[in-house]
């Protein structure tokens, strides 16, 4: 029997790359002659870059950038087995947890780091970006990221502003024509995993300030800051950003790619599931497994086990769910082509003793699952649909 094994990260716990492995481990202990594939997944998040690379026998590259403080930090970016994809999480450069909590402030912090990446990719040649954008420390709509690309945001006296969510109100002009020129020739996706506008009280300052470090009244100012630069975008450049689908995201980098290299927004599991050629590899197998930490009903809203089982589903493709919870309105991915949702607790426990111990969990849920479907086999299941 072939086996697709196509999981998300289970959060704050395991990668993708890691959920795999040990469910495969599994598989193989219920009966050696399963035959595995495995493709770790992601939405455009945490964890896309090594799970890009790994599915398309890609490599991971490492850069020194600035972080959104404006001190130096190593981040990582990833080139695709074609060799002319990069693959990019703003998180490794702009993200939360490089910000010591106490020092939290989207006022302060830059997007620069993410231009300097871009750059880099660019410098290998890549003529494909793949940018994801979660998990961001920012709010200056990608401000930071296009000065690094040699834009300029200028104030009224015609001097580039600072860095930092709170310099956006004092922008007068943009300044676009010593932008690197590859941008011109570089096809770019933005991984979204959010819709949010750029502002208003849905927008990137409200709905994401806080978490940031923002105070109401610091909230109030970047979303200010939001509004005055869509109005020179539209001024300066003719384009109308606010209402674009993600583009509040990370703190309204998803405008500013959209704005200042022409970058397309996308869900982020789509164009992952397309770069990793999910759909051909479906082909090959019998049953797909996917999870992720958490199932509910969120999940019909097309997170990546959904996902995978909308693709499985049009391939007439059994689909297992594994998750570290099954939450509330759980039952409502069986309408979104998955069959069976399993959970890898086995017993009561605490949250710290699931993570602590997700990979025996997985091993014997692989375990599990692999003696179920060797008992009854996947010929068993489409008869009984039928």
């Amino acid at each position: 029997m072939k086996i697709l094994i196509a999981p998300d990260s289970f959060k704050e716990s395991l990668t993708s790359i890691e959920v795999a492995d040990y469910l495969k481990e599994g598989f193989k202990k219920a009966d050696k002659n399963f035959e595995i594939t495995k493709l770790p997944l992601a939405d455009g998040g945490e964890g896309t870059v090594k799970s890009l690379v790994a599915a398309t026998d890609g490599k991971i590259m490492k850069k020194e950038v600035t972080d959104p403080l404006g001190n130096k930090v190593e981040a990582i970016y990833g080139i695709l087995g074609d060799g002319k994809t990069g693959v990019i999480e703003m998180a490794t450069a702009s993200g939360l947890p490089l910000v010591p909590k106490d020092k939290r402030n989207p006022l302060k912090t830059t997007t620069y780091g993410t231009g300097e990446l871009i750059k880099a990719a660019l410098d290998q040649g890549c003529t494909k970006l793949i940018i994801g954008i979660g998990g961001s420390a920012t709010n200056d709509c990608g401000v930071g990221m296009a000065q690094a690309l040699g834009g300029k945001f200028l104030d009224e006296d015609g001097k580039q502003i600072g860095y930092g969510g709170q310099y956006l109100k004092d922008i007068e002009k943009i300044d676009l024509s010593q932008l690197d020129s590859r941008i011109a020739e570089t096809e770019i996706e933005v991984a979204c995993d959010v819709d949010n506008p750029l502002y208003g009280k849905n927008g990137a300052a409200y709905i994401y300030g806080p978490q940031k470090g923002a105070s109401k009244d610091q909230v109030k100012e970047l979303d200010q800051g939001l509004k005055h630069i869509a109005e020179i975008i539209k001024d300066d450049l003719g384009k109308e950003v606010n209402e674009i689908p993600g583009a509040g995201a990370a703190g309204g980098l998803g405008a500013g790619l959209s704005a200042f290299l022409d970058a397309k927004l996308r869900p982020g599991i789509k164009i992952v599931m397309e770069a990793s050629k999910l759909r051909e590899k479906m082909k090959k197998v019998d049953l797909v497994v996917t999870g992720e930490g958490k199932i509910d009903g969120q999940t019909a809203s097309g997170k990546t086990p959904v996902g995978v089982s909308r693709i499985a589903k049009k391939e007439e493709l059994p689909v297992i769910a594994v998750a570290g919870t099954i939450g509330e309105d759980a039952e409502k991915v069986y309408d979104e082509g998955i069959d069976f949702l399993y959970s890898v607790i086995d017993k009561p426990m605490t949250l710290k003793e699931a993570i602590d111990n997700a990979d025996k969990l997985l091993i014997k849920t692989g375990y599990n699952l692999g003696k179920f479907i060797k008992k009854f086999n996947i010929s068993y299941w489409r008869d009984y649909d039928e």
